[in-house]
């Protein structure tokens, strides 16, 4: 972090290609007192390696598996404001092959991940085990790059015991699902196998729609995959700008709600796009994408049970433990989409005893 000439801190950022996030990355949605300078990229991934090795950046997003496993590890360089860019129901993140379609056929089964601090690969082992008896001793676990090989752990890892996993630095799961080395792999994103539409390998759950909402409608559940981290350091000496970062995430995304809302033709290349976010809407209310501690508690205290149980997170952390302590991001004060799509934004919190520069 460094200070333009006119004194406003000028805070670096990086976030992936969200559109929830791109107003405040073009500066439509501005920081008040704060001088941004955001970038975005394709691959999360690239922004993870990027902060973890080098904080990189004054604020990004982070996999919130890695920020857990490092916040419980006593690592207190970073903080983080609950602004969730990256969320996503995981039942449609198990490929298999061998005709596979009930989950507890997984017990005893070779199953790959990317890495064990994916926090897709968290969920989706919490929910296994939660939804279907699968424990995490029952599954003969790899680990290897997805198309690459060579992915190592982002984060320090602490198995159970009875829990193993083996680790392959010169292959990928790809190779090694499209071979039957693997009964099936746990991923965020699809191994190129899956993608090649041959019936090899398939979803566990090729209506994973369907499964997904049940599970929303039985758990309450709509999983967290990133939250937003600010260097320590920053915030430290500018405790303000935490408050204002949220509201400017929360304005962005609600301007990217009503972007879809309101379109007189999609905003992406899909036919029923802003009937999708009707429907979605209706079902999951007028918010369905909430920041802020209040709305997410089922969620992250989900999380947190289940990095306890993983490894990940040795030393237990409560909700709060996970946040910046400003009194402001515990007040859950939603922006909100209705149905007549028109959106509301609250009002900017103001830095107490300091003129706003525009």
């Amino acid at each position: 972090m460094t200070e333009s000439q006119d004194g406003r801190p000028q805070v670096s950022a990086a976030f992936a290609d969200h559109d929830h996030v791109r107003d405040l990355v073009r500066g439509r949605v501005q920081v008040e007192g704060v001088r941004m300078r955001c970038e975005q990229l394709d691959r999360p991934e690239a922004i993870f390696e990027g902060f973890l090795r080098g904080r990189q950046w004054d604020v990004c997003e982070l996999s919130l598996a890695a920020y857990v496993a490092l916040r419980s590890s006593g690592d207190r360089s970073l903080t983080a404001i609950p602004a969730f860019p990256a969320r996503a129901f995981r039942h449609s993140a198990i490929y298999v092959r061998g005709g596979l379609s009930d989950p507890r056929a997984l017990a005893g089964r070779r199953v790959g991940i990317p890495v064990w601090a994916q926090t897709a690969g968290v969920w989706v082992r919490g929910m296994l085990a939660d939804e279907h008896g699968i424990a995490l001793g029952d599954v003969e676990w790899h680990q290897a790059g997805l198309d690459s090989p060579g992915r190592r752990e982002p984060a320090p890892v602490s198995l159970a015991p009875g829990v193993s996993v083996r680790r392959w630095q010169d292959r990928t799961l790809d190779d090694m699902l499209r071979r039957g080395e693997l009964d099936a792999v746990i991923s965020a994103r699809p191994p190129r196998c899956y993608l090649e539409r041959s019936g090899v390998v398939t979803r566990l759950w090729p209506d994973s729609e369907r499964v997904e909402r049940e599970y929303l409608a039985r758990t309450r559940l709509f999983p967290i995959m990133h939250v937003t981290v600010i260097r320590s350091e920053l915030h430290e000496r500018h405790p303000w700008i935490a408050p204002r970062l949220l509201d400017a995430l929360q304005r962005s995304k609600i301007q990217a709600l009503a972007r879809l809302l309101e379109a007189p033709v999609p905003t992406i290349p899909l036919p029923w796009a802003q009937q999708v976010a009707e429907r979605t809407i209706a079902l999951m209310g007028e918010d369905p994408w909430p920041y802020g501690v209040g709305p997410n508690r089922n969620e992250l205290e989900t999380f947190l049970r289940y990095a306890r149980e993983q490894g990940l997170c040795p030393v237990p952390l409560s909700v709060e433990q996970l946040f910046c302590a400003d009194a402001p991001l515990r007040v859950d004060a939603p922006l909100r989409v209705d149905t007549s799509r028109r959106a509301t934004t609250p009002a900017t919190p103001a830095r107490p005893g300091a003129e706003v520069a525009g």
